[in-house]
């Protein structure tokens, strides 16, 4: 739709443009918001191509935010999918050391798990090992038992159809052209996911003028 104007435009359909724009659609003010996908449907990269975990927050250092947040938000997926009908499974995990040299490194993901407060966690010999999981066998293993699994290509679904329900656009096989104001973009890298602002810095700061947007079907 060439010449189409919106507040926010979100370039990237996978579970992270799509959690912004509908975390965006939550809130006041009223924006029109729209998320691009140059694929022919959402969720086609990293988002849809992943072992499905949901983490319990083992991994990260204590203190830092990725661990806060992993530790606090875990509950929140598993809220969206009973909401949404998403099937998942509170599964559990269990890390193995398959060699004597790897236990010194599973004894400190236990401390790093234990000083982030992830619940239930249990380092295991081999025979709480093998009842847990038959298939596995080690030294030693560290249980996790709130870890979970979920397909995330249905979450990312899920999430579309919530930013439609409230008034979003989700648009497929369209490619970014070029942007006529290069102040109002705000890269995330890490997430290969460009947000671009385009009245909000109006509406907020007064110091963006709006732009518009071309695509490419």
């Amino acid at each position: 739709m060439p010449g189409q104007r919106y507040d926010v435009v979100i370039i990237g359909g996978g579970i992270v443009g799509l959690a912004i724009a509908m975390e965006l659609l939550m809130r006041p003010p009223s924006l029109h918001v729209v998320v691009l996908e140059k694929e022919h449907e959402i969720a086609q990269h990293q988002t849809g191509h992943n072992s499905g975990v949901i983490h319990s927050g083992i991994y990260y250092a204590p203190g830092s935010l990725k661990a806060k947040a992993c530790v606090a938000g875990k509950a929140k997926p598993i809220r969206f999918c009973d909401e949404h009908g998403v099937p998942y499974k509170v599964c559990g995990k269990v890390i193995v050391a398959t060699r004597e040299e790897e236990i010194p490194r599973l004894e400190q993901l236990y401390q790093r798990g234990l000083a982030n407060g992830v619940p239930g966690l249990e380092l295991i010999g081999p025979e709480r090992l093998s009842e847990i999981e038959p298939y596995a066998v080690g030294n030693r293993a560290l249980y996790s038992p709130t870890a979970g699994i979920v397909d995330y290509g249905r979450v990312a679904r899920a999430y579309a159809h919530c930013i439609l329900s409230r008034g979003g656009e989700v648009l497929a096989n369209l490619h970014w052209l070029a942007l006529d104001d290069l102040f109002s973009i705000l890269l995330f890298p890490f997430y290969s996911i460009t947000i671009v602002v385009l009245d909000l810095w109006q509406r907020t700061l007064g110091i963006c003028q709006r732009t518009a947007w071309r695509i490419q079907s």
